[in-house]
């Protein structure tokens, strides 16, 4: 229990704040949970009285045979993509981070922003132009015969997953490849060994933790991954775990709750599975540890000849996967078609953004988008920021216990928790008055977001020295003026880092939406899928562009403030 000078007014008060504190995180998160759990267990649907207890949904399951097709088909959309964002993330640290590759600058930020973008938005406007009728699959048809790609499988699939995940895998390989202890590379070289033959056997070697993290949590964004399956996957037959869950929950009139239930609590067993192999792997991980107590030289690798062709590799492959597909959503979105058989320009017309202007619910999905970001994002920040707070800087008996909580969600896919949500609001008056507004939204938004804002908030808290706390204590101040007054103002920049993160995976979130959303409660993502799914491009590529302006001015304003004020 917590021990708090100052007496039993201030003890009091920093054991409520903190017993608050815990069990909200824990209703959270188990909101969805234990609706799924139980559901996965009861012979009818939830809201229906007197169910009994039966194992008859897994059975039933398990017995359709094409259940194993889904199960295999997601392993090997996963594992596919893992493998590209794995190549190219490594690649993209090793690079643009070890060596003298002309342009990194340019280069990093290139790298880093199809993170920025909704998967959905991604899986759009690829099928846009590299899709069986896309622009540059046409080309191609035009210029070979016939098209080079084909996206409707599971390795094309793989590369537009891979290539929007890239840049997760980049991020956790390039502080590792940054702390390598150039003395090594140095001794490879002087027995002989070229720049690539170094960064192969030396620097990649002494990255294995973050690249094994990074797979993993490759691995697990992939089965939980809805846009690319949706959208590729789909109209050729091919079932995944999140597009199964899709269609028996939204593709009937009486879906099979027993039967969704089930998947549901399957699929959040084999990931939390996943991630306890990730702790496990990561055990040992100190045996990598290069960067001790001396100084340390950071020397980039010469390539050589080498670097221009390089520079040229990265160059093209930002054009292809970035450059091209976003060009092509935003040239639809000003055309009636899109087709190389006709020049743009003799098609250009502003009928689909007069189509989302003109109507009260796509504009209203639009500012719902950037309330539940801005306002949205800003209360999971401060929650997040209070929970990290206990965790690391409280004497809370249940501290410990209630990190693992927090961190959790990692393992809750966006369309489990929407389901969960939705059977919660079915059960709990509470949560039922959330029900066609916004804040039902917030709330799955915040619960998946609560290990992102945690691990942008938490090395930053963990370097503020403790000290600081006790000089507070012994001037009299209880734990909560002490975090009030000294802690939280020292952590600004990372709240305010962790405030940007959540508003942009609050404005690209869609997944969880599907199963909570009404009329009055729509956002871009809902809108965009309830376009798609009536053929509508040209209305799906307007509000992409405008999904992606929002984004860049988000970004900019952002980085310009972390530049200018190192102090926000």
């Amino acid at each position: 229990m917590p021990t708090l000078s100052g007496g039993d007014d201030r003890f009091s008060r920093a054991l409520i704040i903190q017993s608050l504190m815990s069990v909200a995180t824990v209703i959270l998160v188990a909101a969805p949970l234990a609706p799924i759990l139980w559901q996965s267990l009861v012979d009818r649907p939830l809201y229906e009285a007197g169910g009994l207890f039966t194992m008859d949904n897994y059975a039933r399951l398990f017995g359709d045979a094409g259940f194993y097709d889904v199960i295999w088909n997601s392993a090997l959309l996963a594992l596919s993509t893992t493998l590209v964002a794995g190549v190219l993330g490594v690649a993209f640290a090793i690079f643009l981070e070890r060596t003298n590759l002309p342009g990194r600058r340019i280069l990093r930020s290139l790298a880093l922003w199809p993170m920025y973008i909704s998967q959905l938005v991604i899986a759009f406007s690829w099928f846009m132009m590299y899709g069986p009728s896309g622009y540059v699959t046409l080309l191609s048809q035009q210029w070979f015969g016939s098209a080079l790609w084909n996206l409707y499988s599971i390795p094309g699939m793989a590369v537009v997953a891979g290539t929007g995940l890239a840049p997760l895998v980049y991020l956790f390989c390039a502080s590792s490849a940054k702390r390598i202890d150039a003395t090594l590379e140095d001794a490879g070289r002087m027995m002989g060994a070229g720049s690539l033959r170094v960064i192969w056997s030396i620097s990649i070697p002494l990255m294995r933790p973050a690249i094994i993290y990074s797979a993993l949590l490759t691995f697990i964004s992939s089965l939980e991954m809805l846009s690319v399956p949706l959208v590729f996957g789909r109209p050729v037959g091919l079932e995944f775990f999140t597009t199964y869950l899709y269609s028996q929950g939204l593709g009937g009139i009486t879906p099979d709750y027993g039967l969704l239930g089930a998947a549901a609590a399957v699929l959040l067993a084999i990931i939390s599975l996943l991630l306890v192999l990730q702790g496990l792997l990561l055990r040992k991980a100190g045996r990598f540890v290069t960067v001790k107590g001396k100084a340390q030289r950071q020397k980039l690798a010469d390539l050589g000849p080498a670097r221009w062709p390089l520079f040229a590799f990265f160059l093209v492959y930002n054009i292809a996967i970035l450059a091209i597909p976003l060009a092509g959503i935003a040239l639809r979105s000003v055309t009636t078609f899109l087709t190389p058989l006709m020049a743009p320009f003799d098609l250009l017309t502003t009928q689909n953004f007069t189509l989302i202007f003109a109507y009260p619910a796509y504009v209203r999905s639009i500012t719902n988008s950037l309330l539940i970001s801005a306002l949205g994002g800003a209360i999971a920040t401060a929650f997040v920021a209070l929970v990290t707070l206990v965790v690391h800087r409280s004497e809370f008996r249940w501290r410990r216990q209630l990190e693992y909580v927090a961190l959790y969600p990692r393992a809750i896919p966006g369309i489990v928790a929407g389901i969960g949500l939705f059977w919660a609001m079915l059960l709990l008056p509470v949560v039922n008055l959330l029900h066609g507004t916004i804040w039902i939204l917030v709330l799955a938004f915040t619960m998946r977001s609560i290990p992102t804002a945690f691990g942008a908030i938490s090395p930053a808290l963990l370097q503020i020295g403790q000290e600081l706390d006790k000089s507070a204590r012994s001037c009299g101040a209880d734990w909560w003026t002490t975090s009030r007054m000294i802690v939280l103002p020292l952590l600004k920049p990372a709240i305010f880092g962790a405030y940007v993160l959540l508003f942009l995976s609050f404005l690209k979130e869609y997944s969880s939406a599907v199963f909570l959303f009404s009329p009055g409660s729509e956002i871009i993502g809902t809108t965009m899928l309830s376009f798609w799914a009536n053929g509508d491009t040209g209305p799906v590529a307007a509000l992409s562009v405008i999904q992606l302006v929002i984004t860049a001015l988000f970004v900019f304003v952002a980085r310009l403030l972390l530049r200018s004020h190192q102090d926000v």
